[in-house]
């Protein structure tokens, strides 16, 4: 018999999916103790699990993998192989109605100006800010950019130029950061504008000393000067998505954590590999994250009891959350969790509402 950390290692399932599965009837273990609830598996389920992430992949229906599951070892394979052909026909469905739709979204977006690769700016911004502030606004940011060569609109840092303040954000989809510099200077309507990183690096190498530095966009053109130093290189030809958006969530539970003994947590705590891979991203350890009714945050391992509750955990991208809370730089930090393990992970300092990120949280079962 193998318990459900021994099952979750040797099939692949997490031990959240397996007891997902298991309360879906799917795949139902062999044995609970009825005194601690714990579960048990018998050898030949393990080949089942192993089918079950195979299903699972391949976005099989669950009541079709009930069948699939209990047809697999008979003797009569017919209705196994039909249920296959079945999905099969509906995934090439899907596909070609995801054609299609795709087409008449490309089709409007010929009719209308595209946002995504705007004609170049005539506008000017002037502004004068503090070195220290916006160096420390940048070291905020910079981890989020993004790499992804398919969406060089995120390839930068977002300069958000209105009133007396700077903004600038970064994201690559799976995590966000917003930081924000008092500035003078610009009296117009709001600006905004994508710098390349390697243009915001430059930039972050003259903010050395505490001294005013003048920003500065004429046209296309970026221009930082701080003391007799200065950069300067082409804005991105792209808009960025609209941030204001994306960071309007409903309040979640927030929680005081201390980051030194935090990240020794996360360090040194276990991991779980992520049970789906997004196009163009290598293999991440997931950190699950649970709250106490005492205010504290546990780094969860597969092998921490089998009790049910996992709706209360949240699945991160582990080097993603050590990277927000170095870019944070500070020792006491807010974690705010949202209402369902689906909402975005908030980072935030407790002395600075407008400087934060988010990390998009990391599916732990179907």
């Amino acid at each position: 018999m193998r318990s459900i950390g021994e099952m979750a290692r040797d099939s692949g399932l997490g031990v959240s999916a397996l007891r997902f599965y298991d309360r879906a009837g799917v795949l139902v273990p062999a044995r609970v103790d009825p005194a601690s609830g714990y579960r048990w598996y018998a050898p030949e389920q393990l080949n089942e699990a192993r089918l079950l992430v195979r299903l699972r992949r391949a976005g099989m229906p669950l009541a079709d993998i009930r069948l699939v599951l209990a047809g697999w070892s008979g003797a009569d394979t017919g209705l196994v192989r039909r249920l296959l052909r079945a999905h099969l026909r509906r995934l090439e469905r899907g596909l070609d109605e995801a054609r299609g739709e795709f087409s008449t979204l490309r089709a409007l977006l010929d009719h209308r100006e595209n946002p995504m690769t705007a004609s170049p700016r005539t506008g000017t911004v002037r502004l004068s800010l503090p070195a220290s502030a916006l160096a420390a606004a940048l070291d905020a940011v910079r981890f989020a950019a993004g790499k992804d060569p398919e969406l060089p609109m995120l390839g930068g840092v977002l300069f958000d130029v209105e009133g007396d303040g700077l903004r600038v954000v970064a994201t690559d989809r799976y995590r966000m950061a917003v930081a924000r510099v008092d500035a003078v200077g610009h009296e117009g309507s709001r600006e905004h504008l994508v710098v390349p990183a390697p243009l915001v690096d430059a930039m972050r190498a003259l903010l050395a000393d505490d001294e005013p530095a003048r920003f500065a966009v004429e046209g296309d053109r970026v221009t930082l000067e701080a003391g007799e130093r200065q950069v300067s290189g082409q804005r991105l030809a792209h808009d960025f998505p609209d941030y204001r958006r994306l960071v309007q969530l409903p309040p979640g539970r927030r929680v005081v954590v201390d980051v030194p003994a935090f990240r020794g947590a996360l360090e040194s705590g276990p991991v779980r590999p992520a049970e789906e891979r997004e196009p163009g991203r290598s293999a991440r350890d997931v950190s699950v994250l649970a709250t106490g009714d005492d205010g504290t945050v546990t780094v969860c391992g597969d092998g921490d009891g089998d009790v049910d509750g996992s709706a209360d955990r949240v699945g991160v991208d582990r080097g993603f959350l050590l990277d927000a809370l170095a870019a944070a730089g500070r020792d006491r930090l807010v974690l705010e969790f949202g209402a369902a393990p689906t909402a975005p992970l908030a980072i935030r300092r407790t002395d600075d509402e407008d400087t934060f990120s988010l990390l998009m949280p990391v599916r732990l079962d179907d």
